[in-house]
């Protein structure tokens, strides 16, 4: 029997990561890290659009990137916390599928 990895058990384990992490500045390298993958992501999509669709989710990739930019600075205490949000987030909408 094949197991199904499914995206939002990686990201809801990489937050668990973040969470569980004692050392100050790993949890912090942690978060940059995931800010790191969602640029790529992010940028990745953006070369992929077409032209008309590049238009369209404009602003949606603009304030996507704008979120990632506030996170930059986060302490290791944020990053906890915007790590548990993100992870009780996953877990409903788990329960609404």
């Amino acid at each position: 029997m094949k197991a199904e990895i499914k995206s939002d058990d990686v990201i809801f384990n990489f937050f668990k990561q973040i969470c569980d992490e004692k050392d100050d500045i790993k949890c912090i390298e942690l978060g940059k890290s995931w800010i790191n993958a969602m640029e790529t992501n992010l940028d990745n999509i953006e070369v992929n659009l077409q032209e008309a669709d590049k238009t369209k989710h404009k602003e949606d990739i603009q304030k996507n990137k704008e979120h990632l930019n506030n996170l930059k600075n986060n302490n290791s205490s944020e990053w906890r916390d915007y790590a548990t949000k993100c992870m009780i987030e996953i877990m409903e909408n788990k329960h609404e599928n």
